[in-house]
């Protein structure tokens, strides 16, 4: 990591500037993660700041159902389902019918507010398209749930018609910066990706996208990636810590550590400072023993497994964030009494492929 050298900024005052919806220069955000560790609490104390006027201490939680794995056509070097690599992972077409049913069957039964699931490969066909839609339709007349879906590279008119079939939100990353993008991907531009968001916007769907870092991007490749998702004005930001995966291009990049992680996620908050943003995949392998310190500047995390790697068991989970004094939250902002949930969310993240 490149060390600064012109003098810090006041973390104090630039978060009150994020507040005040005021950008960071290019400069102050290449101190928010080049700055020397024994000033990194009094980044944290300013990000949670910004966090605390927008979201207080509350935090939402998020689990992923994978509907469709591996037999991707994408070349994207991180990614243990794309064409190029040779992990050993559980490839698996679209569910059936009845089995992403039941996921929401369950899911809803269980309480929860919001159904999420992804499917693997460049865009859907036609036929996996139709599939998709006839089950969110199902399960919004049968349950009162909202209905994220992460689906690849969406047009327009597809786009409308996953807002008429009542998908609540769409996920789609950008994943790294525009600059840095053809070093991981050479199948679809960083172009495509921003013309799926604004696709979705256009539809009426709120969007979901986000990042990984940690694959050999710069620091301004890190900025300008934030950046990217400020100008979009997107609502929701997963932050995703590579986890090199043995069969990918990207098996052996070693550029995290629990530190380097926190500073990111800083810089996110100061420069999103109304977004929820997501810990995502990832934080058990790089934040290790300060994860509770994420959550001053995020506000969001997963629980449960993600798409090809284990996450933490939920009880852990649960009770760092007791630990640390914060309170779960339901989609409507109510908060949910954790002594009562904990029980139905170590169920809920049972809810695997092979349960269903």
């Amino acid at each position: 990591m490149t060390e600064f050298s012109g003098n810090l900024p006041d973390w104090n005052s630039l978060a009150d500037r994020s507040v005040r919806g005021e950008l960071l220069t290019r400069q102050e955000a290449q101190a928010v993660l080049q700055a020397p560790d024994e000033v990194l609490l009094e980044q944290l104390a300013a990000a949670y700041r910004v966090r605390r006027h927008y979201w207080g201490n509350r935090v939402r939680l998020h689990f992923l159902l994978n509907a469709q794995s591996g037999l991707c056509p994408e070349d994207c070097h991180y990614c243990s389902q794309s064409k190029i690599s040779t992990a050993e992972i559980e490839k698996y077409p679209l569910l059936a019918q009845e089995k992403i049913l039941a996921a929401a069957d369950r899911a809803a039964q269980l309480g929860a507010g919001t159904f999420c699931f992804v499917i693997s490969g460049r865009s859907p066909s036609e036929s996996v398209f139709t599939k998709v839609l006839e089950a969110v339709r199902q399960i919004k007349t049968k349950h009162d749930l909202k209905v994220c879906a992460c689906l690849g590279l969406l047009s327009q008119e597809q786009a409308h018609r996953l807002a008429e079939a009542g998908v609540d939100r769409v996920n789609h990353n950008l994943n790294t910066s525009e600059n840095y993008h053809p070093n991981i991907c050479t199948t679809h531009t960083f172009s495509d990706r921003v013309t799926t968001v604004k696709n979705v916007q256009t539809a009426g769907i709120t969007t979901c996208s986000g990042g990984i870092v940690g694959m050999g991007e710069s620091d301004d490749d890190v900025i300008d990636l934030a950046l990217s998702l400020r100008e979009l004005q997107v609502t929701s930001v997963p932050i995703n810590f590579l986890i090199p995966i043995s069969g990918t291009p990207l098996a052996k990049v070693q550029q995290l550590n629990p530190r380097r992680c926190l500073r990111i996620l800083c810089l996110f908050r100061f420069l999103l400072p109304s977004q929820e943003i997501r810990i995502a995949g990832g934080r058990e392998v790089h934040l290790r023993s300060l994860q509770p310190l994420g959550l001053y500047p995020a506000n969001s995390i997963f629980i449960g497994d993600y798409l090809t790697t284990a996450g933490q068991a939920a009880r852990a989970d649960l009770e760092m964030l007791r630990d640390a004094g914060f309170v779960l939250e339901a989609l409507d902002g109510s908060i949910l009494p954790s002594s009562e949930f904990a029980v139905e969310i170590a169920k809920l993240v049972k809810l695997k492929v092979n349960e269903l």
